[in-house]
């Protein structure tokens, strides 16, 4: 058993201080006044000790990617991750041919079994994110048009397992027959990269949408006469909204109107790719020139790329921009993820019984450790 110390626990309903979190193995073991005499202790130095932030958005980062299909990257970026504060995420696919797509299927569902085993220094894979292909020309954003293709179930049913989330316009042609049959299959599905009315889009949330793609963003937008897929998302209780909160997808504006309207189907990401903490100046993807201007990453036509985001960034920027307090905030990049993709039985707060996923940060919520099952990973 080790006791953490000296630290202000991030609960999901509030703030203590003058307790410590107690750690047996891989597991929380509870919230402990005391600790026993000649106890293994870790000293958090009155900063925060959080549950570990969970990304359900994530493409890539530092030149990886995970539309490469490659298990040596998985472990790169699962091991980077947890330098902000990621103890689990799902590995994000863009739009891609199928053949391609079923080789980053395989590469994370290998990570995702590797990471459940002891020697595995990072944060944990949950699944795959996949963003497409069934998608909507219209609204494709950054995404490949010549890999956009009609939704099938036959083709999703062997990656069942490993694709924990799909975004999915729901307008398109046999949208909703796809989702009926791929929530039955136990898929998670969001609903992005669409043109479809705010009628549309309900019509999807009652076939089995749950989740809302980078809310505002490849979706149509909210006006008083036409509430479009983004008033559809935010108005409806059945749906967990994404928020990309780096102040640049989305205003920070806003951010207060989103977790006043959404509270716990809030779900903040980083939707990084490849070329985030990259230099500053043009990068060569594919043949493709994405330009990278500090958290701006945009196509040169001035179209929007992907982000730059980290998850504690997210929580700061956040907090900063609402004024909430700092557990709600984190919430949003805890609990509530990690119940959007129904891995809150064992991920998400420092609740008795659950995996020991866990950072302790300074006043700032700068990450100044992290821990996945217990064991130190950063």
């Amino acid at each position: 058993m080790k006791y953490i110390i000296n630290g202000t626990l991030l609960l999901p309903d509030g703030e203590i201080t003058g307790a410590a979190l107690a750690v047996d193995g891989g597991r929380i073991a509870g919230i402990a006044k005391e600790v026993p005499a000649n106890a293994e202790v870790i000293d958090a130095a009155c900063g925060y000790v959080s549950p570990g932030l969970i990304d359900v958005h994530c493409h890539g980062f530092m030149g990886w990617d995970t539309s490469n299909g490659s298990l040596d990257e998985l472990r790169e970026m699962s091991r980077q991750a947890a330098r902000w504060g990621t103890t689990s995420w799902l590995p994000t696919t863009m739009t891609l041919d199928w053949p391609v797509l079923e080789k980053c299927f395989s590469a994370i569902r290998a990570a995702r079994d590797e990471s459940l085993t002891d020697g595995w220094r990072g944060a944990q894979v949950l699944g795959c994110h996949a963003e497409g292909p069934f998608i909507n020309m219209k609204k494709k954003g950054a995404q490949a048009g010549g890999s956009i293709q009609a939704p099938d179930i036959e083709k999703l049913r062997p990656w069942a397992d490993v694709v924990k989330l799909m975004t999915v316009a729901p307008e398109v042609d046999g949208a909703l027959d796809f989702i009926r049959a791929a929530s039955a299959l136990g898929v998670v599905i969001s609903m992005g990269h669409t043109a479809a009315t705010a009628e549309e889009a309900l019509a999807g949330v009652d076939a089995g949408v749950t989740h809302a793609t980078h809310t505002f963003n490849a979706m149509t937008p909210m006006t008083h006469r036409e509430p479009g897929v983004a008033g559809a998302a935010l108005v409806d209780g059945r749906v967990y909204c994404e928020l990309i909160a780096d102040t640049f997808h989305v205003s920070p504006l806003l951010f207060p109107l989103m977790a006043k309207q959404k509270g716990d189907r809030l779900v903040l990401i980083t939707d990084s790719i490849r070329e985030a903490h990259l230099p500053d100046g043009p990068h060569d993807r594919d043949g493709q020139t994405i330009v990278v201007s500090g958290i701006r990453l945009r196509f040169p036509n001035g179209t929007i790329a992907g982000s730059a985001l980290t998850m504690d960034r997210a929580v700061r920027n956040f907090r900063e921009h609402t004024g909430l307090p700092l557990y709600e905030v984190v919430n949003m990049a805890s609990l509530y993820p990690a119940r959007s993709v129904g891995a809150d039985t064992c991920k998400g707060s420092l609740e008795r019984g659950k995996d020991a996923d866990f950072l302790i940060t300074d006043a700032d919520f700068n990450v100044r450790a992290t821990f996945v099952r217990g064991e130190r990973v950063y």
